[in-house]
C-alpha cells in the first residue's frame, strides 16, 4: 500500500501510512487522495468545525468496509488538538475533539475518517447552541428537488421570524441542510423548540409537500423537517465532509443563487477542490453573523397555547423529557387502546 507519506498542513507535518490503500473502490480514490481532498478545502471545513466538539465517522478499511463513530477522543490524538468535555443524554460524558487547525483534519483521515460531525457549540460553552440547523429529508417518493422548493419557503419563514438568514449546503444525498448562526444564549431543549416552530410554519404553508411528523408511517411523500436533529447529541455532517457512499460525494454549501440548479451528484472528492479554488468557501461570512430565536420561540408559545401544539417526540434512545408527548407510534397505539375506549 505503499510507503509512509508525510504531508504539510498550516506549519504542521501530518504523517499518512498506507497511503495507497483504496478507500472508494467505485472511483479508485486513495487514502492519500482523501487528504489532499481535505487540504484542499482546509479553510472551507476548518470554518465549519473550529472549536466544535467533534465525532469522527471511520471507516478504516474504506467506504466497503466497517465502520463506527468516535466521540471520544482517540487515545492517541496529539497535544496540539484540544477537547471539550460534553456530556449525552444519558447522563454520560467524554471529551471529544475539537480541530482548531487545518491539521487536525489531516491527521483525523489517517485513521479513516470520512466524515465530520461537529456539535453545534462551541468548546467554551458546550451547553448553548450557536447554530439552528434545519434538515430537509426527503422521504420516499420525493427527491432533491422537492427539497429545494422547501428551502425556499423555509428561506421566507426565517426572514419573517426575526430576519433570520440561513446557509444552505447539500446534505451529501438527497437533502438539504439550511444553518443559522445564533447567538448562544439558549440551551439544546430551546433551540429544538425553535426548530420545531419552524417545521409546523413550513408545513402550515406547504401540507402537501411538507411534514414535521416524527413517525415514519405518517410523513407520505413530503419533505420531513427532522427537529431532532438539534437534539443535544445529534450531529449533522460539516459542511465540505464526505460522504460514506461509492461515489465520495461531499456537502456542499451553496449560495442561495444556486440551489435551484444544483445537482448533489456534481460535488464530490474529485470535482470539490476546483470549485473551491475558483469560489472559495462560500459560507465564510457565517461566523460574522448571530440571530435572537426571540420571534420563533413566540411563535412556538403562540402554537402551544392558542393551539395546543406542544413537544414532539424525542428519538428513541432518549430518556423521557418534560413535556414530551406519548412516545409511541400511531398504529402501535391504536392496537394497544382498549376496546370500547
Amino acid at each position: 500500500m505503499g510507503d509512509a507519506v508525510e504531508l504539510e498542513a498550516g506549519g504542521r507535518t501530518v504523517r499518512l501510512s498506507s497511503p495507497d490503500k483504496v478507500f472508494f473502490p467505485e472511483r479508485g480514490f486513495t487514502k492519500l487522495d482523501l487528504a489532499q481532498y481535505y487540504l484542499a478545502v482546509g479553510p472551507g471545513i476548518l470554518r465549519a468545525l473550529r472549536n466544535r466538539p467533534t465525532t469522527l465517522e471511520r471507516y478504516p478499511e474504506g467506504v466497503s468496509g466497517e465502520s463506527f463513530f468516535q466521540k471520544r477522543a482517540p487515545r492517541n490524538m496529539p497535544d496540539w488538538i484540544p477537547t471539550a468535555h460534553i456530556t449525552f443524554p444519558s447522563g454520560r460524558s467524554a471529551d471529544e475533539m475539537c480541530p482548531t487547525e487545518e491539521a487536525a483534519v489531516v491527521w483525523a483521515t489517517q485513521f479513516g475518517t470520512l466524515t465530520f460531525h461537529p456539535w453545534p457549540v462551541r468548546r467554551d460553552d458546550v451547553d448553548r447552541p450557536d447554530e439552528l440547523r434545519i434538515d430537509l429529508d426527503p422521504q420516499p417518493g420525493t427527491d432533491f428537488a422537492d427539497a429545494v422548493r422547501a428551502a425556499h419557503e423555509l428561506r421566507a419563514v426565517l426572514d419573517e421570524f426575526g430576519g433570520l438568514r440561513g446557509w444552505p449546503k447539500t446534505s451529501g444525498g438527497r437533502g438539504l441542510h439550511v444553518f443559522v448562526p445564533i447567538e448562544p444564549r439558549w440551551t439544546f431543549t430551546q433551540v429544538r423548540r425553535a426548530a420545531i416552530a419552524v417545521g409546523r410554519e413550513l408545513e402550515r404553508r406547504m401540507p402537501e409537500q411538507v411534514t414535521i411528523k416524527w413517525w415514519k408511517e405518517e410523513r407520505g411523500e413530503r419533505i420531513f423537517v427532522d427537529y431532532n436533529q438539534t437534539a443535544r447529541d445529534r450531529t449533522i455532517a460539516s459542511a465540505y465532509s464526505v460522504r460514506p457512499r461509492p461515489h465520495a460525494p461531499v456537502s456542499a454549501p451553496l449560495r442561495w443563487s444556486e440551489v435551484d440548479d444544483a445537482r448533489p451528484q456534481d460535488f464530490d472528492l474529485a470535482t470539490m477542490p476546483a470549485r473551491f479554488a475558483e469560489l472559495g468557501d462560500v459560507h465564510a461570512d457565517m461566523d460574522e453573523h448571530a440571530f435572537s430565536l426571540d420571534a420563533l420561540l413566540d411563535l412556538a408559545r403562540r402554537d402551544e397555547h392558542e393551539h395546543g401544539l406542544g413537544d414532539l417526540p424525542y428519538p428513541p434512545e432518549y430518556p423521557k423529557m418534560p413535556g414530551e408527548p406519548k412516545r409511541v407510534q400511531p398504529s402501535r397505539a391504536r392496537k394497544e387502546k382498549p376496546a370500547g375506549s
